[in-house]
């Protein structure tokens, strides 16, 4: 296939082409689950952008899928392109309707019915993500509770609900079903991260159409927010959440939203919004204890319609308890490398599989220089080289290598380790790090160099 110049109907195209490679290259489940309502939103010479219905799609497609997508990409159109995934609805992005607008804010004046038109992204809920899949166990039964009680009754009870947790521990699940619930129901209800909520007053502000704004947001039976904590110091989004907060609670209409911390930790929003927030009911999620992770494992298995001996999933159990995506993440990897390896699953294959990516200890390295001094030592290469541009074979591979275990040893995104190791662009971070990742599951020369570069750092 050739490049045509770029445009959403081209880009649409291309992807469903590779969307068609990438079919043969899968399961049915993991193309079902993490492709299938993606969409090519933008085409050129360098790089494709594709649209993912929610950011933990986003994420595992970047972070797990990248080499397989890259690759396919390749096949299709017979040129290396950067891969970028953004956060956006798979249908065309058209603004609302006059007939959407509140009767009283309606205009006969064709004019100004267009002036109080607004652009908004619909953001789509994961259907994976409802109160039949969650499992709820000691760690999470007040959160689930309450969330099925404001499913119910919204309005009613516990208005504003409040959920924080640590990532990856179900607090976007229950928020995703609620929304299910409400849609169910008949009820109206927004569906927002904090992240575009911002950008729509925003854009709402430049545009001159707070008033359609405040209209759209205002209208609905429940707002469900997404990731309070990014509105710290956002000080004008602050002031219009509050006022659209105000404007829900008074109408009883239910409000709920997540966080990664207590509200009365939120220290940079306003004090008249965590008052607010403070006011209703504050319930927190914790890591899910031995038994809940084994019954997580159990739904996660009868939802994929697979096998496994509980021996395997004890293992699991035990060995994976920091959140719910590592549990669901090191599962799927022991099926993947039960598959690869055509080998039956048993404790020693998930000990194999799981070994570098989740059961190794961390380093002691308190920064991204150790982890390259040492990967330096290593390979004795020079650490100039690793930081520099490209070099040799040798040097690429220890750069890759760098660059993962970075990645797995430090809280470091990828931006600031393309910085670390001599301002690489973050993309090519993405890469290596999936490459690397990729042949850990079945390379065991590599396996035994990042087991010995990490003896080397904790000496």
């Amino acid at each position: 296939m050739t490049l045509s110049p770029a445009g959403a109907q081209d880009a649409r195209q291309v992807w469903s082409a590779v969307l068609g490679h990438l079919e043969l290259q899968v399961t049915r489940p993991s193309f079902h689950t993490w492709l299938k309502d993606t969409v090519g939103i933008k085409v050129s010479e360098t790089d494709i952008v594709v649209g993912t219905p929610n950011t933990f799609v986003a994420e595992m497609l970047e972070q797990r899928m990248y080499s397989l997508i890259a690759d396919s990409v390749n096949h299709v159109l017979k040129n290396q392109l950067d891969v970028r995934f953004i956060v956006t609805a798979t249908d065309e992005l058209t603004p609302e309707s006059p007939s959407d607008l509140p009767v009283n804010h309606r205009n006969s004046d064709s004019q100004d019915s267009e002036k109080n038109r607004i652009p908004y992204r619909r953001i789509s809920l994961n259907q994976k993500y409802q109160f039949d899949t969650f499992v709820s166990g000691k760690s999470n039964e007040l959160a689930y509770a309450a969330s099925v009680a404001v499913s119910q009754k919204p309005g009613l009870v516990y208005n504003p609900l409040t959920i924080y947790s640590d990532v990856g521990l179900g607090k976007t699940h229950l928020l995703h079903s609620i929304g299910h619930a409400a849609s169910t129901a008949g009820r109206s209800f927004i569906y927002v991260t904090t992240e575009e909520f911002t950008n729509e007053y925003v854009r709402s502000i430049r545009e001159g159409n707070t008033e359609a704004f405040r209209d759209r947001y205002r209208s609905v039976d429940m707002l469900l927010l997404d990731d309070v904590q990014f509105l710290i110091g956002k000080e004008q989004t602050q002031e219009g959440f509050f006022h659209t907060f105000n404007s829900l609670h008074m109408l009883n209409k239910q409000i709920v939203i997540t966080s990664d911390r207590p509200v009365a930790k939120l220290n940079l929003l306003e004090r008249r919004v965590r008052s607010r927030l403070s006011g209703g009911l504050v319930v927190d999620i914790q890591r899910p204890d031995l038994e809940t992770r084994m019954a997580i494992l159990s739904k996660k298995l009868e939802i994929a319609n697979r096998q496994c001996d509980a021996a395997v999933t004890d293992f699991l159990a035990e060995k994976l308890s920091s959140n719910i995506r590592e549990l669901e993440g090191g599962l799927n990897r022991v099926f993947a490398y039960s598959e690869i390896t055509q080998r039956p699953l048993s404790i020693e294959l998930a000990q194999q599989a799981l070994s570098d990516a989740y059961l190794d200890e961390k380093s002691t390295a308190s920064s991204p220089d150790e982890i390259i001094e040492a990967v330096s030592e290593y390979f004795n290469v020079e650490y100039s080289s690793l930081i520099g541009p490209r070099g040799r074979k040798e040097v690429a591979l220890a750069r890759q290598i760098a660059m993962h275990l970075i990645k797995a040893d430090t809280d470091l995104g990828p931006s600031a380790i393309g910085q670390a190791l001599g301002g690489k662009n973050h993309s090519t971070v993405i890469k290596n790090c999936s490459k690397i990742s990729d042949r850990l599951i079945t390379d065991l020369t590599l396996q035994r160099d990042i087991s010995n570069i990490r003896n080397l750092i904790s000496s």
